[in-house]
């Protein structure tokens, strides 16, 4: 009985040391997704700036006469 108690604790610690990186990985990964979605946004803002800037450069330019 004292054997199956003791290896009843020692898979409930396993667990929760299991449990404990987890829950760390967990919150790193959680930063990890929200620092991409920053870059995103931020890289998604140059994009529209970029193409706003074309717009104007192309509206500035010459009509093709065919």
């Amino acid at each position: 009985m004292q054997s199956e108690l003791d290896t009843l604790e020692q898979k409930l610690t396993q667990l929760v040391q299991l449990a404990q990186r987890l829950r760390a990985e967990n919150l790193q990964l959680r930063q990890h997704v929200a620092a991409a979605v920053s870059e995103q946004r931020k890289n998604q803002d140059k994009l529209n700036q970029a193409a706003q800037q074309i717009e104007k450069i192309l509206e500035h330019l010459p009509a093709e006469s065919a």
